[in-house]
């Protein structure tokens, strides 16, 4: 396959935006694979090595990534853990041919290149080929709107159902009336993410250093992604109220007809009525009601709880493309030998 790469600094991404969002338009719309959420995240987890592989055409970029090295001649998409999917913008037809190529163009001896968490929605590489793998990382969720909220909900499992009612009633039996806004403004990005700091440091976030600070790269990262995000007219974020308290809360962002829950967190002094359940039964029934959306994604690892909003599951898999077959295929012995050695 004869491609032009150009290969310059991830930074640069910057100066380039309008193509990579162009392209991901087209390509791959999530709203955090745009250029306002994927630079706050270089600037605040990158390590200066990353980066941006990309070919153009008469009419724009035709496919582009974002890479790291990992390790001698190995490679892979940058991917921190505040990002659902890998940056990868593919086009359809001979991935494994496309990889070769680029393999062949990135610094040094690159022997593997691997693309980490794609969407099988997107990626429709069904099975190994010569030089390329595919392994399945894990199973997430998603809820299709297709009908009315009362359908929809009428077909949740009978626990969810009544346990919610049950929770909402003894709520409101302390004459608290819960109540569900919504902030999509970038000014008022900033107040929301203190609010959501301080659900999270009530819960076992603190405790594993994983809450959003906004003194932290986690808080400037947020802040920056979520308020660009709101510029461009697709991040949500929905706060859910017992009279005077901010209880539960969800960050989310979207781009065309999906709209995808990026985080959530509520306040653990209330988790014997579920605030977080309370708030998405409220915020389901908007979403419902609204017809903007088809598809609510959640990307994650599906978790029990989850099964309880919805029966849709598909795989993210990981790609990995090697240099020669050969060393495909010794990777592939050796990984087949470990269990039987350890």
């Amino acid at each position: 396959m004869n491609i032009e790469w150009k290969i310059v600094p991830a930074r640069e991404l910057a100066s380039l935006a309008a193509s990579w969002d162009a392209l991901q338009a087209r390509l791959l719309p999530h709203a955090f694979l745009r250029t306002h959420f994927l630079l706050p995240l270089l600037e605040q987890f990158g390590t200066g090595q990353e980066l941006l592989v990309y070919s153009e055409g008469a009419d724009g970029w035709t496919v582009a990534l974002l890479v790291q090295p990992i390790g001698q001649g190995r490679w892979n998409t940058f991917q921190p853990s505040q990002l659902p999917l890998g940056p990868a913008l593919l086009p359809d037809g001979n991935t494994e041919a496309l990889l070769q190529s680029l393999l062949r163009r990135l610094p040094g001896l690159a022997l593997s290149l691997g693309l980490t968490q794609q969407d099988t929605l997107f990626c429709k590489v069904t099975a190994d080929t010569p030089t390329l793998r595919r392994q399945h990382y894990i199973d997430t969720a998603w809820v299709d709107i297709e009908t009315d909220f009362d359908t929809y909900w009428e077909a949740r499992g009978k626990n969810l159902r009544q346990n919610s009612r049950k929770q909402l009633k003894k709520v409101e039996g302390t004459g608290v009336t819960p109540r569900l806004d919504v902030i999509e403004a970038a000014d008022e990005v900033a107040t929301a993410l203190a609010q959501y700091g301080e659900l999270e440091t009530s819960g076992w976030k603190a405790e594993l250093g994983t809450a959003i600070s906004m003194e932290g790269a986690q808080g400037r990262f947020y802040q920056r992604a979520l308020e660009g995000a709101a510029r461009a007219g697709q991040m949500r974020i929905y706060r859910y109220w017992f009279g005077e308290e901010v209880v539960a809360m969800d960050l989310c962002v979207h781009q065309g007809d999906c709209l995808v829950i990026l985080k959530t967190a509520y306040q653990q002094a209330h988790h014997a009525v579920s605030p977080s359940t309370l708030m998405r039964v409220d915020e389901f029934r908007a979403l419902f009601a609204e017809g903007r959306f088809k598809r609510i994604e959640f990307y994650g690892r599906v978790m029990e709880w989850h099964t309880r909003w919805t029966e849709a599951s598909r795989p993210l898999v990981h790609l990995t493309a090697f240099r020669w077959g050969w060393l495909k295929a010794l990777q592939d012995w050796r990984a087949r030998r470990a269990p039987a050695t350890a």
